[in-house]
């Protein structure tokens, strides 16, 4: 029987990418390469977002400038290959892993 410790209340859960972003119910965490990329739904299209996109069958970051999508290799998307791509998200944060053990699975 007992009582409940004191101690309980001090006792800091583990952080995660949920707890430090304070997702929502339609957010999404995609692994990446160098840690997590926390992916919100997209309402309207902002300069200088950068969204999560589906462009010749593969994902794909990229940041809109004017009427264009950079991606992160420097390639331009406009005009009719702009209108085939899906834009996925819109990336609210990106969270950089620090441990040097991680090895990545993507």
């Amino acid at each position: 029987m007992g009582f409940p410790s004191p101690a309980a209340d001090y006792v800091v859960p583990r952080l995660s990418p949920e707890l430090i972003c304070g997702v929502g119910i339609d957010t999404r965490i995609l692994e990446t390469s160098s840690g997590f990329a926390v992916i919100e739904p997209v309402t309207r299209l902002v300069q200088g977002q950068v969204l999560l996109i589906l462009s010749g069958g593969r994902t794909q970051f990229a940041k809109l400038r004017g009427r264009a999508l950079i991606t992160d290799d420097g390639e331009a998307i406009e005009g009719e290959a702009a209108e085939e791509v899906e834009v996925l998200g819109r990336v609210t944060f990106f969270i950089n892993s620090t441990d040097a053990d991680y090895v990545p699975t993507i």
